[in-house]
């Protein structure tokens, strides 16, 4: 597979002046911005309860204490925006950004376009921390215990998975994929004998609806973490941006450049896998988002990372809003997993994918 494309008008270590690039980019970031208000405000009116736009933000406003006016709706209403809805649709704007940014870098790390941030089996390792709470009914963490359970299995992984790809030393990007597969393949298997080993019955289609990923259920109390861990790790990667584009050239181009890409993409790893745990802790493995959103970015602003990176976040908080938006919706009163949508959309454009990338290669084959 063929590194993704650091498309027209950029540059490995940055974009020379290109101001139609530019331009661009800032009509793509305010697009997106509308769009994601647009996305909140539509998260928050749309369910059972349909609440005007207008009323919504009336009760916003009020709830954050800049309307002091006497309020005109019901005590109901506001309970469903402000503590039923407005934590599920921050928290499906703060995953699905996640999941884009660190799909986006992943696929820079290992040259790969179908890199994702799964990539290393830390969505198995969660899943099997959720599992052992969900089977044993154990909650030492009350109502969190599924949260902890699941990021401590994913911090194990990515423990287990790193001494696994060391040899003399040094990790090959190689290697740690490799090492990712192999321990993912194992704690799957481990995963499905708790199951089947299980004495309670529902606990299958609650172990079945974990894994599908989905966002009900978030509170005000638990949603800082995975939000201010998106923006250390969004932090962190606009800093490393010009090093991701280095990558793009390759090992050799990037180390004559002064990149010491060993010890640079170890670092990476680590820190996309701690935030993917974290992610996944909190919303269960949805996935695809962090496979589709960074190529369809790209198509708009280039593959300069300091311009893909802001840019896949935003394009991120509003399909998985709208994605949610529309698990609630389509089988209503009953809820579909987000995962299930999000596969729906992300299966056929791997495949397309997949097929562009071998074509590609079939040409420069011919040239």
């Amino acid at each position: 597979m063929s590194a993704p494309s650091p498309g027209p008008g950029s540059s490995l270590a940055g974009p020379r002046a290109n101001p139609p690039r530019e331009r661009a980019y800032v009509l793509t970031l305010g697009v997106l911005g509308v769009l994601l208000l647009v996305s909140v405000t539509a998260g928050l009116a749309i369910g059972s309860v349909h609440v005007p736009p207008g009323e919504v933000w009336s009760i916003v406003a009020h709830g954050l204490g800049a309307d002091w006016s006497e309020p005109a709706w019901s005590r109901a209403r506001e309970t469903i925006i402000l503590d039923v809805r407005a934590p599920r649709v921050l928290l499906g704007a703060v995953i699905g950004a996640g999941l884009a940014v660190v799909g986006t870098a992943m696929q820079a790390l290992v040259r790969n376009p179908l890199a994702e941030p799964y990539l290393l089996g830390v969505s198995s390792g969660a899943s099997l921390g959720a599992v052992i709470v969900i089977v044993s009914g154990v909650s030492l963490f009350g109502a969190v215990s599924l949260s902890v359970s699941a990021f401590a299995g994913a911090l194990l992984t990515l423990l287990l998975v790193y001494t696994t790809a060391r040899a003399g030393g040094r990790i090959t990007s190689v290697r740690l994929v490799l090492s990712g597969v192999a321990v993912a393949a194992v704690l799957s298997a481990v995963t499905h004998l708790l199951l089947l080993t299980a004495d309670r019955g529902n606990q299958t289609r609650e172990v079945l609806a974990w894994t599908m990923g989905g966002l009900g259920g978030v509170q005000w109390a638990t949603l800082w973490l995975p939000a201010a861990t998106l923006l250390v790790g969004i932090g962190v990667l606009l800093v490393q941006a010009r090093s991701l584009n280095l990558l793009l050239a390759g090992e050799e181009a990037a180390t004559t450049m002064g990149l010491d890409v060993g010890r640079f993409r170890a670092r990476m790893f680590v820190l996309l896998s701690l935030v993917t745990g974290v992610l996944v802790a909190a919303a269960g493995p949805i996935g695809f988002v962090g496979l589709m959103l960074p190529h369809i970015v790209r198509f708009f602003v280039g593959g300069d990372h300091r311009r893909v990176l802001p840019t896949a976040a935003l394009a991120g908080a509003v399909f998985l809003i709208w994605a949610d938006i529309a698990a609630r919706t389509v089988a209503a009163p009953m809820e579909i997993p987000v995962g299930v949508l999000t596969a729906l959309c992300g299966g056929p454009f791997f495949l397309w994918l997949m097929r562009r990338d071998a074509r590609r290669n079939t040409d420069r084959g011919v040239a």
